[in-house]
């Protein structure tokens, strides 16, 4: 029994390994980057609208108000970076029901590779709403006694976000699997349908996860943005 897709090996030349991991995650961003061009090839702006198009509209819409909810301004600013994370989370969830497909997600090296794009994103996104200097000070506030601890958060948040993500993928494939060996057929698929169940909400907690963090270190520029309307218009 495979704890990983990282114990698969499909070819190996000395240290060199083509583990599941590595194929089912570019097999997986082929499909993603497939579907994508073939859905938004032919956009109609009327009425008359292909199924496909309705259906990315519904997600697309979906993803920019939980994105506003968090309390992002200009959401659409964050759709490219987060709706990629919860669709490729969530696309690896669901393929589960492919035969012999294994979730890269159940890998901690894909996991952790998720964290450290929210880790690098984090700072990216706060420095270009408050600009270098004030995303910077927001480390020693409100001493610079604090920087130190606000450090180690961002890289304990970075570790949880990974080993939460990775449990959780990686627990429901073993469970599926020990099912699979000692029970009937009717068990192993109640499993796989609540496997489905909690990859999306996996795929919907990380994405939130990942907008918490960057509305908190964008908030200031924000609150700003947000003050300096009734402040600069003229009285009435």
């Amino acid at each position: 029994m495979r704890l990983t897709p990282d114990a698969w090996i499909f070819w190996q030349h000395g240290f060199v390994k083509l583990n599941a991991t590595i194929v089912f995650t570019w097999a997986l961003m082929a499909v993603l980057v497939l579907g994508a061009a073939l859905i938004t090839r032919r956009l109609a702006t009327g009425h008359e609208r292909s199924r496909w198009q309705n259906l990315l509209e519904i997600v697309v819409t979906a993803i920019v108000g939980q994105i506003e909810d968090v309390g992002l301004h200009a959401p659409r600013r964050y759709l490219g970076f987060l709706g990629t994370l919860f669709l490729f989370v969530a696309a690896a969830a669901l393929a589960t029901v492919v035969p012999g497909y294994e979730p890269p997600t159940a890998s901690l090296s894909t996991t952790a590779a998720l964290a450290l794009c929210v880790l690098v994103a984090v700072p990216l996104f706060g420095i270009s709403g408050r600009g270098l200097a004030a995303y910077l000070k927001s480390y020693v506030q409100p001493t610079p006694i604090m920087l130190p601890f606000n450090l180690i958060s961002e890289v304990s948040r970075t570790l949880a976000l990974a080993v939460r993500l990775f449990g959780n993928m990686m627990s429901g494939g073993m469970i599926l699997a020990i099912l699979l060996s000692i029970t009937p057929l009717v068990f192993p698929v109640v499993m796989t349908v609540l496997g489905l169940l909690t990859g999306m909400v996996q795929a919907y907690i990380f994405t939130i996860l990942a907008a918490v963090y960057i509305a908190a270190a964008t908030r200031n520029a924000g609150s700003r943005k947000a003050g300096a309307g009734p402040a600069a218009a003229p009285p009435a």
